[in-house]
């Protein structure tokens, strides 16, 4: 028998993330100021708030890039399990973007929670809960 964690389908979707989190970093260090509508926040109006607020974002940024490397690179060298927990721990990610939203601006949490539950289903699978 065949296992579903095993399934080629699962490593197209964790391309699919990878290529997300990695377009999101990208967008984020090059246009900071779009990034953070992605978080409900208003743009800085002061030029020093910006300054911080740009250096805050590359840093953002570049977590993204990073998560979108791991999961590239656990599917490429055929690491599942460690996928997996890639994929898990990328849903605490949006978790928490979600809960910062939600604490700061009162809003826009579920442009976040609503793809941290598929994240989490996805590394469940290739961690081998249905095989």
């Amino acid at each position: 028998t065949s296992c579903v964690s095993q399934s080629s389908s699962l490593l197209i979707a964790t391309s699919i993330f990878a290529t997300i989190f990695i377009a999101f970093g990208i967008n984020a260090i090059l246009r900071p100021r779009h990034a953070l509508k992605f978080f409900e926040f208003e743009a800085p109006a002061s030029a020093s708030d910006a300054k911080l607020v740009n250096g805050l974002m590359v840093i953002y940024g570049a977590r993204d890039v990073f998560v979108g490397l791991a999961i590239y690179s656990a599917a490429y060298f055929g690491e599942r399990k460690s996928l997996g927990w890639i994929l898990i721990a990328g849903s605490g990610v949006a978790f928490v973007d979600g809960a910062v939203c939600r604490a700061h601006v009162g809003k826009g949490e579920w442009n976040h929670w609503s793809y941290a539950p598929i994240l989490t289903a996805v590394g469940s699978v290739l961690l081998g809960v249905l095989d």
